[in-house]
């Protein structure tokens, strides 16, 4: 046996044909690219709207921590025994302008189930309405109801044309 009886002939007559005649191996390879593809396609569709959900938390968190204080125009007139909403970095936050002539900035954020609270000067406490619970409108301290921390409390400092609040 010569060498070349040992070797396969690669002209072509021996790759696999269709009933027409023509070579499927190119036929399987475009079907394996694009069966490759399409899962890869399918993967990312799938993939990135969970890496975003579980990325965001920490965006969030971030875009939150990145505000320390915040100037509230013209908030020193807020009449007394009334309060303000305004968003501190992406929250709701209340300043309450006590009767007492005192001043508090708290999360407007209840610790149960995240909802909006309200001040209720006639009360002077923080009522959510979701179930119920209530806050302590000086310190922030849950006092009835199922919420399970205080609220979240900031330094406020009064100043002629201005409020500023700032992290505690």
């Amino acid at each position: 046996m010569s060498d070349s009886e040992t070797q396969p002939d690669l002209s072509g007559a021996d790759l696999p044909t269709d009933d027409d005649g023509e070579d499927t191996l190119g036929r399987r390879l475009f079907v394996r690219l694009a069966m490759t593809g399409a899962g890869a396609c399918y993967a990312a569709a799938i993939g990135y709207p969970v890496f975003r959900y579980l990325a965001s938390p920490a965006e969030k968190a971030m875009a939150a921590s990145a505000v320390t204080e915040i100037s509230l125009p013209r908030a020193d007139q807020l009449p007394i025994g009334t309060a303000m909403m305004f968003k501190f970095g992406s929250n709701p936050t209340m300043l309450i302008h006590h009767k007492d002539g005192s001043w508090t900035a708290l999360d407007a954020v209840c610790t149960h189930l995240g909802c909006t609270t309200q001040y209720q000067p006639e009360r002077d406490v923080i009522h959510c309405f979701c179930h119920g619970g209530e806050y302590n409108a000086y310190t922030g301290a849950n006092i009835s109801g199922p919420p399970p921390r205080p609220l979240k409390k900031f330094a406020v400092k009064v100043s002629e044309g201005s409020v500023l609040v700032s992290r505690a």
